[in-house]
């Protein structure tokens, strides 16, 4: 018997804040300019989901240790610089949390400087102070389960009864591999196929999720 949904561990870039455009347009840019010309798509398929040391690896693996440093610290600096001149919530998030009576907590692949600065841009910081978890706390990113395990088990509840809203491929295969449902948003650059999988719902309007929540 399914148990229902007690702990609704939300994704942060492309989830809550509308950030995953702007992170894919950069990541581009720097590609063209340090040497490693990359689409869009591959641009999803590659970086999208995952943590700094894959994305950093990858990098240095192809251009080396000290152009993967670099890429790192301008994209750091030019997304910063970006947020600060608008950055909103992913649309339909405001109503859907307003309508979310379950416990709820972030787990990101993002850092916690990262989260406080694009989620207190966006006021939602303060919905999720003292509930907000990064990988840089366990020892694999996206798409192992750790991050997801690791935020469950610090909000108290067991994985058969948690639900993960993602955006990313490595992000649902992570809440697959914990054990979790699987709820992948797809108004995103990340298309709905990337998304699909067993005990994996998804969903293009943020606005569906509390009554894809609740539904048995």
């Amino acid at each position: 018997m399914i148990k229902p949904i007690e702990l609704v561990i939300f994704d942060c870039d492309g989830v809550l804040v509308d950030t995953e455009r702007l992170a894919v347009r950069l990541q581009v840019e720097l590609g063209a300019e340090l040497g490693w010309p990359l689409t869009e798509d591959e641009v999803v398929e590659r970086f999208i989901g995952r943590a700094k040391e894959s994305i950093v690896g990858q990098i240095a693996e192809r251009l080396g240790a000290p152009t993967a440093g670099l890429w790192w610290k301008l994209l750091t600096e030019r997304h910063r610089e970006a947020v600060d001149l608008g950055l909103e919530p992913v649309a339909g998030l405001p109503e859907a949390l307003a309508a979310i009576t379950l416990a709820t907590c972030v787990a990101s692949s993002g850092s916690h400087e990262k989260m406080r600065h694009t989620l207190g841009r966006t006021g939602l910081y303060g919905h999720f102070e003292g509930r907000i978890h990064s990988a840089s706390e366990v020892p694999r990113g996206k798409p192992a389960p750790d991050l997801f395990l690791y935020a469950a088990r610090k909000m108290g509840f067991d994985p058969q009864v948690c639900a993960v809203v993602e955006d990313s491929g490595p992000g649902v295969r992570a809440a697959r591999a914990a054990g979790m449902r699987a709820f992948g948003y797809s108004g995103g650059p990340t298309p709905a196929g990337q998304l699909e999988g067993p005990g994996t719902i998804v969903f293009d309007d943020m606005r569906k999720l509390p009554e894809l929540l609740a539904a048995p």
